[in-house]
């Protein structure tokens, strides 16, 4: 049997003392992406803060390729192998786009996709290419969201996160960051995608986990559900 990339098992997280994440559960296949929906403030940025460190659990365990890695300092699991692409973008405004890219740069590791230079993410991005010298800060949204995905693949995680990389983007860019986000995945970069945009989701997901007031509500194959779903209204409260 393969190891998951990455194993969610019954963590619990608190922020102080208040109980966020009951229990969640659920595990991310190599070279797939899982989709994690929820409505606002049901526990979806938690999540990927006790992953990447941000949020150390109180109880379960979380696992990078069989390696429990639950409780380790963001650093740390960043050298591990996983990557964040952040709500917000969150950049280094006053650094150009090449200095943004060489400060996230770490070598390739086993189990991850073909090694991301500089070179290859200006391949991807082209538009970066041509604002390489540019301060990160005067770059528009939908450049600053190309380069917080650019400066993540710089990390050559073995695990991406993207925590609403949608988020603020006119349609015509966020379609551009769907296709972008396509042929990650079918390089095989294993991709953890939270969204609002629930349409982008269905459509590039291999696997769903919707989670409602910190405990998960549904996990199973993208295929099982629909934007018609009763189950999509219940949850994220789309009608």
């Amino acid at each position: 049997m393969a190891i998951d990339a990455l194993a969610i098992d019954e963590v619990d997280a608190y922020y102080g003392d208040s109980h966020v994440l009951h229990g969640i559960s659920f595990s991310l296949q190599p070279g797939r992406l899982l989709g994690l929906l929820g409505r606002n403030g049901a526990g979806k940025t938690t999540c990927m803060s006790a992953i990447i460190g941000l949020l150390k659990p109180r109880r379960g365990t979380i696992s990078l390729y069989g390696e429990a890695i639950g409780g380790f300092a963001p650093d740390e699991i960043a050298r591990k192998g996983i990557g964040l692409v952040p709500q917000g973008r969150r950049m280094f405004r006053s650094l150009s786009v090449d200095e943004n890219l060489r400060v996230a740069a770490q070598s390739p590791r086993n189990g991850g996709s073909a090694g991301w230079s500089r070179d290859r993410v200006f391949e991807l991005f082209p538009r970066l290419m041509e604002r390489r010298s540019q301060f990160a800060g005067s770059l528009s949204g939908g450049e600053q969201q190309m380069l917080a995905i650019a400066r993540a693949l710089m990390g050559n995680p073995r695990v991406l996160l993207m925590d609403e990389p949608s988020e603020g983007l006119a349609p015509q860019l966020v379609a551009e960051v769907g296709r972008t986000i396509a042929q990650l995945k079918a390089e095989g970069q294993s991709i953890v995608l939270v969204e609002q945009n629930i349409k982008l989701t269905l459509a590039l997901a291999d696997d769903i986990v919707i989670i409602n007031t910190g405990r998960v509500v549904f996990r199973g194959a993208a295929g099982q559900i629909s934007l018609d779903d009763p189950m999509i209204a219940q949850h994220l409260g789309v009608f």
